[in-house]
């Protein structure tokens, strides 16, 4: 089962959201590396891509026509698994130069579709504490926060927020 492209355009681009794969790992890594995410590096990726959650891996591409003019192809990526009758949401995250043109949103609600199509019952997040941008943007989808975890993240130390949104299952 594979998601469907579908072209997107934002205030000055045009994106495409599609699967990720193996060659987009170097830009995700980086992309993970200044948005302040706990470290999976591309060993990780590269492990999940080949698990059978690698449909729940998705990337936002730039205009689909080889390199954007700031040199990247990618502006954002989300990682997830399904299990225990829910889906996690591992990681989110857009390159700074693209934030706030609806790219992230778009990434998570392409994955939170998966999960009801999966039949399971809420997706769940982690996220930082301070992270007041993640907290608008996952409020807005639907999710609660439901607890704290004190000291959850290192480098630098912080608590993390857990955020649920529950799934109508169709009978």
């Amino acid at each position: 089962m594979s998601l469907s492209e579908e072209a997107l355009t934002g205030t000055d681009s045009t994106y495409l959201i599609s699967q990720m794969t193996e060659h987009d790992l170097l830009e995700v890594v980086e992309i993970e590396e200044t948005s302040g995410l706990s470290r999976w590096g591309w060993a990780a990726y590269y492990a999940e891509l080949q698990g059978q959650h690698s449909r729940l891996m998705l990337v936002a591409r730039l205009d689909n026509n080889g390199l954007h003019g700031d040199g990247h192809q990618l502006a954002g990526y989300i990682v997830a698994r399904l299990g225990a009758e829910e889906l996690h949401i591992n990681n989110v995250a857009v390159r700074e130069n693209y934030r706030g043109r609806g790219i992230g949103q778009e990434l998570l609600n392409r994955i939170l579709e998966e999960g009801k199509k999966s039949q399971v019952g809420c997706a769940f997040l982690e996220l930082r504490a301070g992270n007041t941008a993640a907290l608008a943007l996952y409020e807005k989808c639907g999710f609660k926060v439901t607890s704290r975890r004190p000291r959850y993240y290192t480098d630098p130390v912080e608590d993390a927020l857990v955020m649920i949104i529950r799934f109508e299952r169709n009978a």
